[in-house]
């Protein structure tokens, strides 16, 4: 009996690599998987739906399921995670110190509805009184000019945003002192080009990342994995056949980081890095599966709808396919 024909798009992820080169199949599925930058996957994916299913921005996603026709469903996978204390930085020239004095300046951001800056926003907001209507945002391209939201945005008038202009980068911008600051998913290139004039709010972004989780115990979840929902309500099995499979690839990249006869990665004392791991995560320290993530959706979601980007407040259930929710035992 012939396979069901798939094509993915996720990135090049150790925890995705073993679905990447057939190790392991999902059931019932034969699958083309596309390695491609998590940028234009999501850009083709929400834009023209072009892939049967796809790694996907947690707060793209979220916006999605405000729409009449919600295009996706996802299932409880999280290809990327990240803290994103370090992911704040400043100019020079702003004269900011700490986060406090981010309060009244402008602030720049590829896109509002991006995962990583609506984290930021939390964060910030959370612990340090910064809240996400005292700053003026400014939204386009960090190293290119011309980007826009991907999806359409209707914001509270509160929330004080504009877009660059048509020939500047945020890149470019946070250099020159044009914006006082930057949250990003990824460094400008200008940090690294002119680190004396571009610097991190958090420089000692380790450890403040490491109390933040001790203190709150959430590592941030940045994508998801969803599914056209129009094809996931013809075959329903495949939200669980696509969950095992994630599931049974990540634990053979749990297993590449304990080998201690040759390190499949070139960090010297990678052991000692995941026995650091475990002592603060405990053993499953990039858990799927929806409860052991209650606490951290749950927080997203409320800061999502806190800064306007879900006209109502999503529960963790809302986002996943309910056949994820649990599995047989024997």
């Amino acid at each position: 009996m012939s396979k069901l024909k798939l094509t993915m798009a996720c990135w090049d992820y150790d925890r995705t690599k073993a679905i990447a080169d057939g190790t392991v199949q999902p059931d019932g599925i034969d699958v083309n998987y596309l390695n491609l930058p998590v940028e234009e996957t999501f850009f083709r994916m929400l834009r023209n739906q072009e892939f049967d299913c796809a790694e996907m921005s947690l707060s793209s996603y979220s916006v999605s399921l405000m729409r009449e026709k919600q295009p996706f469903i996802a299932i409880p996978v999280f290809p990327s995670r990240m803290f994103r204390h370090s992911a704040i930085y400043v100019s020079a020239k702003s004269g900011i110190r700490e986060p406090k004095d981010l309060i009244g300046k402008k602030i720049g951001t590829p896109e509002y509805q991006m995962t990583a800056p609506v984290w930021i926003r939390a964060i910030l907001e959370e612990e340090y009184g910064v809240d996400h209507t005292s700053v003026e945002y400014h939204t386009g391209g960090e190293e290119e000019p011309g980007r826009s939201e991907k999806l359409k945005l209707d914001l509270p008038p509160a929330v004080k945003i504009r877009p660059i202009g048509p020939t500047q980068t945020l890149s470019q911008m946070i250099l020159n002192g044009d914006i006082d600051a930057l949250e990003t998913a990824r460094a400008p290139s200008t940090f690294y080009s002119h680190p004396d004039r571009v610097k991190r709010l958090f420089p000692d972004f380790h450890t403040v990342e490491r109390d933040y989780y001790r203190k709150t115990r959430i590592f941030p979840i940045m994508h998801t994995f969803v599914i056209r929902r129009e094809l996931y309500e013809a075959n329903p099995w495949i939200a669980q056949s696509l969950y095992k499979a994630f599931v049974q690839a990540q634990r053979i990249t749990y297993d590449s980081l304990r080998e201690t006869a040759a390190l499949k990665t070139m960090l010297p004392w990678l052991g000692a890095h995941v026995d650091d791991l475990v002592a603060d995560f405990g053993p499953d320290w990039w858990a799927y599966g929806l409860e052991p993530n209650r606490h951290v959706l749950e927080t997203f979601l409320r800061h999502h709808h806190r800064q306007g980007l879900s006209k109502r407040l999503l529960k963790p259930e809302d986002l996943f396919a309910p056949e994820t929710f649990e599995a047989f035992k024997i």
